[in-house]
């Protein structure tokens, strides 16, 4: 959860964030974190704010304006009102967003998630009287931006991406317990399995092609990555089917979720061994 802090405290989450392509330590760490960067409604001037998040499937994310539970709405949402177009950060990634509060029971279906997997909202909720809103970040279409990284910086922080969130969902889907499987867990999986084919889809259609050509000594490595992008594509479609049951079982999801980890860490871990040195990153 996020909500206002002091400015200093948010400016050093800020370069860490920056400096370490979305990890940072300290408070947030382990949690889905991304940069908004608003347009003041007063200044005109742009205010960057770390934020909590969650997935939200169909290129999109949710954040919330919590503030701690305060009678009053925080500023990046006072900001995000008056110019809806955001800048969002997620570590490797800068991209152009569009902000909108969700109303009525959409509001009300995402708040119901984000309690699920944090009962720390409901506390925040019990201690205002204002409705905290749910605002939807949507991606605008445009080319990626890496924010100033290399191509191999990129690359490599692109795969901890991918090793942060599956351990995040790891951790999740562990403190399930018993019961049913969470309706935002289920979110998380299904948008992380379609994140995950989306990357591996544009390897196999763009980069291993163009490296092929460039570096014809790699036919080998690069047919052996796309034997392994179709083993991973297999246990993607397993455990979304396995997620997507009515009655998902926390138990067999982490079954899932362990045998995938294992054969992606292997993939990505050959990966960045074999390509670094001819991305530029050895």
């Amino acid at each position: 959860m996020t909500h206002d802090v002091p400015d200093d405290f948010n400016a050093s989450v800020i370069a860490e964030f920056r400096a370490n392509r979305g990890a940072v330590g300290g408070h947030f760490a382990g949690a889905r974190l991304l940069l908004l960067t608003t347009t003041g409604a007063r200044s005109g001037r742009p205010h960057t704010t770390p934020l909590g998040y969650y997935p939200d499937g169909d290129g999109r994310v949710l954040v919330i304006a919590s503030a701690g539970g305060s009678p009053r709405h925080p500023a990046w949402y006072h900001n995000l009102r008056a110019t809806p177009r955001v800048t969002v950060e997620s570590g490797v990634f800068t991209y152009q967003a569009d902000a909108a509060v969700l109303t009525g029971e959409e509001r009300d279906r995402a708040f119901a998630r984000a309690v699920e997997s944090d009962r720390g909202w409901a506390a925040y909720q019990a201690g205002t009287s204002r409705v905290i809103p749910v605002v939807a970040l949507t991606e605008a279409p445009g080319p990626p931006d890496f924010g100033g990284l290399g191509f191999a910086e990129a690359f490599t922080g692109i795969h901890d991406g991918f090793r942060r969130e599956l351990e995040l969902i790891r951790k999740e889907v562990a403190e399930q317990g018993t019961g049913g499987l969470g309706v935002q867990l289920r979110i998380n999986c299904l948008t992380f399995c379609g994140g995950l084919h989306t990357h591996h889809t544009g390897e196999d259609g763009m980069m291993f092609p163009a490296l092929a050509r460039q570096h014809p000594h790699l036919e080998p490595v690069l047919d052996r990555l796309g034997r392994e992008h179709e083993r991973v594509a297999a246990l993607l479609a397993e455990l979304e089917r396995t997620v997507s049951a009515e009655d998902a079982e926390p138990a067999a999801v982490l079954r899932e979720v362990e045998r995938l980890t294992e054969e992606l860490e292997a993939h990505l871990r050959y990966e960045e061994e074999a390509l670094l040195p001819v991305l530029g990153g050895a």
